[in-house]
């Protein structure tokens, strides 16, 4: 059962910084070009890498503009919105104007694309099993919802 004791300050830091180090280990990983393709390859689809991490975004968090997934992704606004079209010509998303502004359009992952991201899971599940194999499922199901309240926790910290 978790505690709801609160943690002095005094290790709060070094919580942080390995937190940081872990996170940066996360992340340095998941952006590894092999990893995605090893994924890609599990999954039985043809999409090119760039386009793959995209259409996942899309399909997670759409439907969004390009402005907003360009800053999710780091990286610059013509590329991304070049490369939305291509998932666009390939049928994996579809674009359409904002309700609130018709000047931005947003993309949103077509039915072929969301069976593209269920193969991408589908992968990613099994994957998944083999790095967990070891773990009791309770720790895997608290590590699920902590990530969960650091992610919530982290997103509303940035917005604005």
């Amino acid at each position: 059962m978790p505690t709801t004791k609160k943690v002095p300050d005094i290790h709060l830091a070094g919580d942080l910084k390995d937190l940081h180090r872990s996170l940066i280990l996360i992340v340095s990983v998941m952006n590894r070009p092999r990893n995605d393709e090893r994924l890609i390859a599990e999954a039985g689809v043809r999409l090119d890498q760039a386009l793959f991490r995209l259409l996942v975004v899309i399909e997670r968090v759409g439907p969004i503009g390009v402005v907003d997934l360009a800053d999710r992704l780091g990286r610059d606004y013509t590329t991304i919105s070049r490369q939305v079209s291509k998932l666009e010509r390939m049928e994996l998303v579809i674009r359409h104007e904002n309700a609130q502004d018709r000047r931005m359009r947003e993309a949103v992952v077509s039915a072929k694309g969301k069976a593209v991201t269920d193969q991408l899971d589908l992968a990613r599940e099994r994957m998944g099993r083999e790095i967990f194999k070891d773990w009791p499922s309770d720790d895997i199901s608290d590590l699920v919802r902590l990530m969960r309240r650091f992610a919530d926790a982290l997103e509303r910290a940035t917005e604005g």
